[in-house]
């Protein structure tokens, strides 16, 4: 039986932007490939950019029918992106971040309101993420964890941002 990972990423747009770009999925399905029965989908499989709705259906579904959900965040990540990590908690997918340290959105010994925050990370890719790590070879390794013990993993979902709103209702 096949583990279906879900790949999402920025994915330059236009076929000029994409003509000398650098596929960082191809390095990620090398290394997700060490884990047991992987099978890969992602949403540049749909190539019609020309009809926006049914290409977001694509990427929904591809998100919906895949057993776990790996994000290349090495690079700035797109409203595309983002949107997919929600619609992951949505169908209650893990959420697996590759965002290696003093990246875009992730910063080391950063200070706001005075305060020394020695690893920042975007609040958002924080609280949506089951996991984050520092390189793709650090996801497998989460991912063969859950394989073997899904349960002893905390998978969140939708209900994290109910649950951000009453945390902040609590401090406010």
């Amino acid at each position: 039986m096949s583990f279906k990972i879900c790949l999402i990423g920025p994915i330059p747009k236009g076929d000029k932007a994409r003509k000398n770009w650098q596929d960082w999925k191809v390095k990620y399905k090398t290394e997700l490939a060490k884990i047991k029965n992987a099978e890969f989908f992602y949403g540049d499989q749909w190539l019609d950019e020309t009809r926006p709705f049914i290409t977001f259906g694509h990427d929904s579904d591809i998100i919906k029918n895949s057993d776990l959900v790996v994000v290349y965040a090495e690079e700035k990540l797109g409203v595309g992106t983002a949107q997919e990590i929600l619609i992951a908690k949505y169908f209650s997918r893990p959420v697996v971040v590759v965002l290696p340290k003093n990246s875009h959105h992730r910063k080391s010994n950063v200070i706001f309101e005075g305060e020394l925050i020695k690893d920042w990370v975007n609040p958002f890719i924080y609280s949506t993420s089951d996991c984050i790590v520092n390189d793709i070879s650090q996801a497998v390794v989460w991912i063969k964890g859950y394989q073997q013990q899904p349960a002893s993993k905390i998978i969140k979902d939708i209900k994290i941002i109910d649950e951000a709103i009453e945390q902040y209702n609590k401090v406010k």
